[in-house]
């Protein structure tokens, strides 16, 4: 391994002055189901807000992260315990919005999570749900499928929009949205804050036009898929340097054999003409 040495700053400047910067990001909500995309609408919050302004209106998030849960294994190997990864789990990401004039975020968030616990139903005997105004109002949430929405995406990109991360969420619906703290104190925008739940969350883009704009960090393929690509031709483990003493050591190699072969000895050549002449 190599001694530390000095370096100019010069050396080190390039790396230092293109780091990634915390505040150019996109969020965009996927589709909802239809009974909660339908409820939403009737509450004055449409579908053009979720997919368009319910996005450019959250002004933190956080790109999630995962961690595996492990279980120890005794008795393998002598005196050793081993740890073996057995599930992955998602941790939930906080969003935190600006509120608009017409309280379309916070009709959104308290909306959704109405929908999700709304699914009431009249007891024996009667016909209708009960509605929320009734003093046995009760609550029965609704199944996964209706209150759950697809595909909603962050996206990390820089400045000159060069390079971009993409996480996509699945199975996304709100857990928890914060209290929103109201004053007479200096006025200042009005924030509300989620914590989101999900099943899990693909990084990279997912899409079948992705695939074909740009083959990097296309991560939508199969273990078949990575297994049919060609093998690469060099070995990338070697740094430049190892790599080109190895190419320069089997060009010459190549070169000192070709010019053995070339050399024919003095009796093979008479052992020839001789043969030549024969058959003449």
């Amino acid at each position: 391994m190599e001694k530390p040495r000095p370096r100019r700053i010069s050396d080190f400047k390039p790396t230092l002055t293109n780091l990634a910067q915390t505040s150019h990001y996109e969020v965009r909500f996927g589709r909802a189901a239809g009974g909660l995309s339908a409820y939403l609408d009737d509450r004055g919050v449409d579908k053009r807000f979720i997919i368009g302004e319910m996005g450019l209106l959250c002004n933190q998030a956080s790109l999630p992260f995962s961690s595996l849960a492990t279980a120890n294994i005794t008795g393998a190997f002598t005196g050793i315990t081993e740890k073996f990864a057995h599930s992955r789990q998602f941790v939930p990401i906080n969003l935190n919005f600006y509120v608009d004039k017409d309280y379309k975020v916070i009709k959104f968030l308290e909306h959704w999570m109405e929908y999700t616990a709304g699914g009431t139903h009249a007891p024996g005997g009667r016909t209708g749900p009960i509605t929320q105004n009734k003093t046995n109002y009760y609550i029965r949430m609704q199944y996964p499928d209706d209150y759950r929405m697809e595909e909603t995406k962050i996206i990390k990109f820089e400045r000159d929009y060069s390079n971009s991360l993409e996480y996509t969420f699945f199975n996304l619906f709100p857990q928890n949205v914060s209290a929103v703290q109201v004053g007479y104190d200096q006025s200042k925008i009005l924030t509300a804050s989620a914590t989101f739940e999900y099943t899990r969350y693909v990084c990279g883009p997912i899409s079948n036009i992705s695939k074909y704009r740009s083959s990097a960090g296309y991560n939508n393929l199969t273990v078949a898929d990575l297994k049919q690509r060609p093998p690469a031709q060099e070995d990338v483990t070697q740094n430049d340097v190892n790599d080109k003493i190895r190419r320069e050591g089997e060009g010459t190699l190549t070169a000192s054999v070709a010019k053995k072969e070339r050399v024919i000895p003095k009796y093979e050549q008479n052992r020839r003409n001789l043969r030549n002449s024969r058959s003449r």
